[in-house]
């Protein structure tokens, strides 16, 4: 993959919040778009569309053991809620599914985020 349209609300609130939360760069605005580029080079384009045009998405990250514990602490110190489930039925709680750790919190436009260190079905192998 080389690049994904994330819509938001605002796209530069959207962009830095991401980026903050994961450490990494908000790159130069290029025409409607906020870029931020994952560590694996795929780029994450954030554009303003109207309220009414927002449908629900859910994007995961897949990140090391290490770089987790600061983003765990990152979303707290942001006063993010977190949960261990998408439905938020275990508030403040990671989990340990797939032989990893995970979490899930929302983005400024509501879009579903999770953080995990294991793909899913690792613990299946």
């Amino acid at each position: 993959m080389n690049h994904l349209i994330i819509t938001a609300l605002d796209n530069r609130v959207s962009a830095e919040f991401l980026a903050n939360i994961l450490d990494l760069e908000v790159g130069a605005g290029w025409g409607p778009f906020i870029p931020v580029e994952t560590t694996n080079g795929v780029r994450l384009d954030f554009a303003t569309i109207p309220q009414d045009d927002m449908a629900l998405q859910h994007y995961a990250f897949l990140v090391s053991e290490e770089a987790f514990d600061g983003i765990l602490g990152r979303i707290k110190e942001s006063g993010v809620d977190f949960a261990a489930d998408p439905q938020f039925t275990k508030p403040r709680e990671i989990n340990y599914n797939h032989g990893g750790r995970g979490v899930y919190f929302m983005d400024p436009a509501g879009h579903g985020m999770e953080v995990i260190t294991q793909p899913y079905g690792a613990d299946l192998k």
